[in-house]
């Protein structure tokens, strides 16, 4: 499920824990399964691979896509973070 998936991500974030192989395996789900996320758990999966430094463009790429096309549910939240994870 998608919010298992950000969920996941933003905890091990949080927590400062790098764990590259679960992040690698969240990306290839998360991009698989990208069309079903809701603007929070694009916002908070981008922000937990920003912030652990994970490198994954296949997976912003799908982000980018996924959120021009709910940018209209996204909240102030969801734009600083997905910003910030972008920048």
């Amino acid at each position: 499920k998608p919010q298992e998936l950000a969920n996941t991500a933003w905890t091990f974030a949080k927590l400062g824990v790098p764990a590259p192989e679960l992040f690698k395996a969240i990306a290839s789900t998360s991009e698989q399964r990208i069309a079903f996320f809701k603007p929070q758990e694009l916002s908070n999966t981008a922000w937990a691979f920003a912030t652990l430094g994970v490198h994954a463009p296949e997976l912003f790429e799908a982000i980018t896509h996924a959120s021009l096309q709910r940018i209209g549910g996204f909240n102030a939240q969801d734009f600083s973070n997905t910003a910030w994870a972008f920048a």
